[in-house]
């Protein structure tokens, strides 16, 4: 985008203006994402079986990328079972495991779920092959070398997730790991260090800390976002994706009180170490 001189909080307001033509603009650069993005609208609104899906690499690639699931890449049993089990069952994987994410995934697929893998007709209508290429360019921009590394990238993709509409608890914020990035550098905390409590020490340590009503306004959100880029310029090792945390780092560097809980302002009454180890 020809934006290297200018300030992380310039270049997402920048960015934010028309962050869909930007992504659109930014894939003409990128051969492999451009050649995925062609093979999907070719071959998506012939697959009805969730087989043909997860079979090809390209389609499989557009859609998880879309989702933010691009680690299900690696889970093939769970992304089967997102696909082939109706989301409207209170027994199924995408109702129990309270993953928001996963839920969105499974609701724009659920007539495979209904199926238990086979529709009727395509899932891939006109619409949401459209709103799929959209997103998966929108993700594929936002985790670009050139906004990644500055967090530019997770503050678009937190502000355009959370003015959906659709991130509206606690809950689903942690299920989303960049969204739980964001607020974890907001509330103060290193992603690395935090990630090593367990999910409910997180929950009730971030309980205290994330109003979710901060979120109802856009101003609201985007300002959030900007909070974030500006810690991560104060605390540049909160984005290293190579940062060991030593076991100094973690447990605060002393041989008593709670632990790593004491980092976080708290304690866990006797429970940490399980969370922990």
């Amino acid at each position: 985008m020809g934006l290297s001189g200018i300030s992380p909080v310039a270049q997402f307001l920048t960015a934010r203006k028309d962050e869909v033509q930007a992504a659109a603009n930014n894939i003409k650069g990128d051969n492999e994402a451009k050649r995925m993005v062609a093979d999907f609208q070719q071959k998506a609104s012939s697959i009805t079986t969730t087989d043909a899906l997860m079979k090809n690499y390209s389609v499989n690639q557009v859609v998880l990328g879309a989702y933010n699931l691009s680690s299900l890449s690696g889970q093939q049993a769970v992304e089967r079972q997102l696909l082939t089990q109706d989301p409207t069952s209170s027994s199924s994987l995408a109702r129990t495991s309270q993953n928001a994410s996963w839920l969105a995934f499974a609701d724009a697929f659920a007539s495979l779920g209904a199926g238990k893998g086979t529709a009727e007709a395509t899932p891939f209508t006109s619409d949401l092959i459209a709103s799929t290429v959209s997103s998966y360019e929108q993700r594929r921009y936002e985790t670009s070398d050139a906004l990644k590394q500055n967090g530019v990238g997770d503050a678009l993709y937190f502000t355009r997730r959370m003015q959906s509409g659709q991130v509206k608890t606690l809950n689903d914020v942690m299920s989303d790991a960049t969204l739980l990035r964001v607020v974890e550098v907001v509330s103060g905390y290193d992603p690395d260090q935090f990630g090593v409590l367990d999910f409910d020490q997180q929950q009730r340590i971030l309980s205290k800390k994330v109003d979710m009503s901060t979120f109802s306004k856009p101003d609201s959100v985007q300002r959030y976002a900007e909070q974030y880029l500006a810690q991560i310029q104060m605390h540049p090792d909160y984005n290293s994706d190579d940062k060991p945390a030593s076991m100094i780092d973690l447990f605060g560097g002393d041989d008593g009180g709670d632990g790593i809980l004491a980092l976080f302002g708290g304690s866990d009454s006797g429970s940490s170490s399980s969370g922990l180890l």
